[in-house]
């Protein structure tokens, strides 16, 4: 698994990253729902065309859009493949987080009972 994760931590950076803007995530929602012209995306958004731009490259940048050009028009498709490795990466601490919450519950549960134990 090491070799994996040092392979893609690259790309897990730039997913994180991007979607750690909302504006970002909401404008990977619009697209979820169809392709969109940054144009469009931008009528959406109280912000500028450049500013929806710029955060359409990062998106572009993580993998997550990608960009078909015709003529003028820039036409946005989403590509939730690099969304599906930063699940799966999220995944494996999942199972180790588990672990770890049972282990806690337990013990307070154990806590709990000697606590009812004592106080009789």
């Amino acid at each position: 698994m090491q070799a994996t994760t040092r392979n893609a931590e690259p790309l897990l950076d730039q997913v994180y990253g991007a979607i750690a803007d909302p504006t970002r995530r909401a404008i990977l929602a619009v697209l979820a729902g169809g392709d969109a012209t940054v144009g469009t995306l931008a009528d959406r958004f109280p912000i500028s065309f450049n500013g929806v731009s710029k955060h359409v490259k990062v998106l572009e940048r993580a993998g997550l859009v990608q960009r078909a050009i015709h003529g003028r028009e820039h036409r946005l498709t989403l590509n939730p493949a690099p969304l599906r490795e930063a699940a799966r990466w999220l995944e494996h601490y999942r199972a180790f987080w588990n672990t770890r919450l049972d282990a806690l519950e337990s013990f307070l549960v154990g806590k709990k009972k000697a606590r009812r134990v004592r106080s009789r």
